[in-house]
């Protein structure tokens, strides 16, 4: 494999996933490279997602649905609620963006180290922003702050961190901000590897409770975009007038349809990231590497090495995720997925002789 290096483009991009950039300033095909820096199931998108896109091709002379009401119909009876309290987006990111351009707050609440987009389409929507650091959730901080916001955003489990507010403490969070009628935004873009913690149902019946859902992590329906929010009917309302139509795609659509019926993926992934993760914190452990407790399909490390750990793994052609520009968290943290063995395993052989070298 050619030698990589260093790329302005993935300097200037925030976030892991960019494999192109990389394939296309090193030379090096993108199947040839191995991304751990997006966390994306191994297992790939589910063979009905596969087959429906096939199907789909035939459709795409035509409009898709404008609003998308066929996949919110779908979502709805797959989660057991009503189609008015589902809005599809373009990933969850459009909806990130859509929900402070829709409800207009005058100040956003965000516990940092987080997903940056949230502050960013804050300001762009002209709030303030007041954040709470902490590399663990400081949830009486968070319930003493929320009362002088409008409204919030928390990831749950959290990204980059991988950790899981309990239930009882988000319904706590949920039901202050009723009563702060503040609006919540709770993104489970990685719940479906904690399904317990998620508060999908409550969102329906709490007005200020807005929880996001991504296709992109468990469903690896990354390129087609594909996330949705679930609120109560006139929250969904609100949000509905200032959405733009036409976001979700004819293909999207049809993958996102055929993913979710698809109960025996959902189990297989689940017993996987179970396995490789057991395999992982064995071999972290081992190797001495110090790492957070995670309840997604990523791991958070710490090491004074960070940047030349990066850099040389870089260089045998494994992406990871720097995340020295998360706010809140500073130098010395890398962010890396859990993929299948034969990855996994390679991923630690290079860890190990990263380590042996700096002795």
């Amino acid at each position: 494999m050619r030698r990589l290096t260093r790329s302005k483009g993935l300097k200037r991009f925030e976030h892991g996933g960019d494999v192109f950039c990389a394939s296309r300033n090193t030379g090096v095909p993108v199947k040839r490279i191995m991304d751990f820096s997006a966390s994306i199931n191994p297992l790939g998108m589910t063979k009905k997602a596969e087959l429906a896109l096939k199907r789909g091709f035939k459709k795409l002379s035509h409009y898709p649905e404008p609003f998308s009401p066929t996949l919110s119909k779908k979502i709805s009876e797959h989660l057991r609620i009503p189609p008015e309290c589902v809005i599809p987006g373009n990933g969850s990111t459009e909806l990130i963006y859509l929900i402070p351009r829709a409800l207009r707050p005058r100040s956003v609440l965000i516990h940092e180290p987080t997903f940056s987009e949230y502050e960013r389409a804050a300001r762009l929507s002209g709030a303030k922003i007041k954040n709470i650091n902490g590399l663990s959730f400081k949830g009486k901080d968070f319930l003493k702050a929320l009362k002088r916001a409008d409204m919030a955003f928390l990831c749950n489990p959290n990204n980059p961190t991988g950790e899981l507010i309990e239930r009882k403490q988000a319904l706590e969070i949920a039901e202050e901000a009723r009563r702060n009628k503040c609006f919540l935004t709770l993104d489970e873009a990685f719940i479906d590897f904690a399904p317990d913690g998620s508060l999908i149902h409550e969102a329906m019946r709490n007005p200020y409770l807005i929880v996001l859902r991504s296709m992109t992590k468990f469903y690896a329906l990354t390129g087609l975009r594909i996330g949705y929010a679930v609120c109560a009917p006139e929250t969904a309302q609100r949000l509905m007038q200032v959405k733009e139509p036409w976001s979700v795609n004819t293909l999207g659509a049809l993958a996102a349809s055929a993913s979710i019926k698809d109960k025996q993926f959902t189990e297989r992934t689940r017993a996987l990231i179970k396995k490789e993760k057991a395999f992982i914190e064995r071999e972290l452990k081992k190797a001495g590497v110090r790492f957070l407790p995670t309840e997604a399909n990523f791991y958070l490390i710490k090491t004074k090495m960070a940047r030349a750990f990066k850099e040389y793994l870089f260089n045998k052609g494994i992406l990871t995720r720097d995340c020295s520009n998360f706010k809140g968290l500073g130098r010395g943290y890398l962010r890396f997925a859990v993929r299948g063995r034969r990855e996994n395993a390679r991923l630690i052989a290079e860890m190990r002789a990263f380590l042996a070298r700096q002795k």
